[in-house]
């Protein structure tokens, strides 16, 4: 059984960003998904399951948040691109 905890926010919050509770609370899943993915704290699949959603479903909305599907390093891509 998954774990819960509960986050308290203005009431009105919801309205202001023009949203159901339903979405707010879709969307701050899934930021926090996002933002522990980001830090490379969890995995994608990690992330997907917490926002409820599939992997590559979480893969393809990251960048509304605006983080990287992939998080490559300068050399990385340099090394990348002289092995290929």
């Amino acid at each position: 059984m998954p774990a819960t905890m509960t986050i308290s926010y203005p009431e009105a919050l919801p309205d202001v960003l023009r949203q159901t509770p339903e979405e707010f609370a879709r969307d701050a899943r899934m930021a926090m998904a996002a933002k522990l993915f980001e830090m490379g704290r969890i995995s994608s699949g990690a992330a997907a399951q917490m926002a409820g959603i599939g992997r590559v479903e979480f893969l393809l909305c990251l960048h509304r948040f605006g983080v990287a599907m992939i998080d490559l390093e300068p050399g990385d891509v340099a090394a990348d691109a002289t092995n290929a």
